[in-house]
């Protein structure tokens, strides 16, 4: 039972003194005196029963006549003395008496088991395991470690990862829940959590594990991205450079273990505004305004910076205000848009009709909406209701763009507004606050040139 339970020799040994010492209690009653042997290198158990020889039995539980002395032992014993006998379970426990304490020996080990499984994993909170997926059912995974059955939830795995039942699987303890009265704890694993990226860097990185560089914090969307700040304790080493890896070797190992999640590292600073500059790489801001009391900043950023900071689906602003604490507002510098040429409107507006424009020396968009009225008419091939559908089909063209941004930035749960032309970036420091112009530090260039597996920190938007 030692080898196959898992439970402690010492308190096997306690639990099956109390369960015959229940037994004979139950038997002979409360007061019985009696004397348990074990040997458990045997397995031979001995019980002797005490009692003492008195000229008239009162309790019959702890006293004895001579006469009945002599009956069961042969002896002739005198008042006074003790008397010895020895029990056999078997005969003079019975058969009902001896399923109870079977009952009663199997519950108590099984509250043993759960005791042993909780504080053996709930010691393991935080720190990575390697297990075997053998089960899967209704997206969750079923995985043996050390001969106990953990849990994979779906919602703590990676979504496109795909398991199959034998697959070496690594995770990190999660949390470990306490079942009902007869059920086993619940031991949860996770692979989507923050702690299982800190933890694959402790394992592959160094100078992580030995303290010199410190992991600041972590926010990851699992399987997609994850920005990481640290901080190093030694001036000579670079935290960033040391994490990559030369050649990114040292990421590579960990973005593959996490199906190819982007991984920025980012230097932490004590400064908030500089902190946040980093967090938002690659996009460059141009002023902060920090409200430290409710854990807000609105970040200035240029026109053309402004999708650098949202990134894909909003996931650069949504991991940086995750990383550094603060609910992160963009203001958006507007300034005049781009042009565009014509033709890429050829198919909408007709080969025919373009060419006539192109002829007129009109190429672009902004040519056509500031052409004046009746120079357009004049076109051949054009009239009112086309010159009008043009139109809005080229302004609705330099709108979209604003307008996808927007959607993003609602979507990602991020306010973004516009400072128009001719209003000021004064009106971001009211009411005194902390208003800075930000370094533009964001990853190293050595670490941005080295970090193929932060997919070069989304440099497409």
């Amino acid at each position: 039972m030692v080898r196959e339970k898992g439970i402690d020799r010492d308190i096997l040994m306690s639990v099956i003194e109390e369960t015959f010492a229940m037994m004979i209690r139950k038997k002979y009653g409360m007061d019985a005196k009696f004397d348990l042997v074990m040997n458990m290198d045997k397995g031979d158990i001995e019980i002797y029963l005490e009692k003492t020889v008195v000229g008239e039995v009162q309790n019959p539980a702890t006293e004895i006549s001579p006469q009945e002395a002599l009956e069961r032992s042969g002896e002739e014993l005198e008042v006074g003395d003790e008397y010895v006998e020895i029990i056999n379970m078997g005969k003079d426990f019975g058969r009902r008496l001896i399923v109870t304490a079977k009952q009663n020996l199997n519950q108590r080990i099984r509250e043993i088991e759960k005791d042993n499984v909780y504080n053996e994993y709930n010691q393991l909170v935080g720190e990575i395991i390697v297990g075997e997926v053998y089960q899967i059912r209704h997206g969750d995974l079923f995985v043996i470690h050390n001969r106990r059955e953990l849990l994979l939830p779906k919602a703590e795995q990676i979504m496109r990862e795909r398991w199959r039942k034998g697959d070496t699987i690594r995770a990190i303890v999660k949390e470990v829940r306490r079942g009902g009265p007869t059920a086993t704890p619940v031991v949860v694993l996770s692979r989507s959590d923050p702690r299982f990226l800190e933890r694959l860097m402790e394992i592959e990185i160094p100078e992580i594990y030995d303290g010199i560089i410190l992991i600041k914090g972590v926010a990851r969307e699992p399987g997609e991205r994850a920005k990481v700040a640290v901080e190093t304790t030694d001036d000579r080493v670079d935290p960033v450079g040391a994490c990559v890896g030369m050649k990114g070797v040292r990421i590579h190992s960990i973005v593959r273990e996490l199906a190819n999640e982007n991984i920025d590292i980012i230097p932490w600073s004590p400064d908030p505004v500089q902190f946040l500059g980093r967090a938002l790489s690659p996009a460059k801001l141009l002023e902060v305004e920090l409200n430290e009391e409710n854990k807000t900043a609105t970040v200035l950023v240029s026109d053309d910076q402004v999708s650098l900071a949202i990134g894909k689906q909003g996931q650069n602003v949504r991991l940086a205000s995750r990383l550094t604490g603060y609910q992160i507002n963009l203001v958006k510098e507007a300034r005049d848009e781009e042009d565009i040429e014509l033709i890429d409107f050829r198919e909408e507006i007709g080969l025919d009709l373009y060419t006539e424009l192109i002829r007129a020396r009109i190429d672009t968009a902004k040519e056509f909406l500031s052409a004046p009225r009746e120079a357009l008419l004049r076109i051949p091939g054009m009239t009112t209701d086309r010159l009008e559908q043009i139109r809005q089909l080229l302004e609705r063209e330099f709108a979209q763009a604003d307008e996808l941004l927007e959607s993003t930035a609602e979507k990602a749960g991020v306010s973004l507004t516009t400072l128009r032309p001719g209003q000021t970036a004064d009106r971001l420091g009211q009411d005194g606050a902390e208003v800075q112009e930000v370094e533009e530090t964001a990853v190293s260039e050595e670490a941005m040139a080295s970090s193929d597996a932060a997919q070069h920190s989304e440099n497409n938007g």
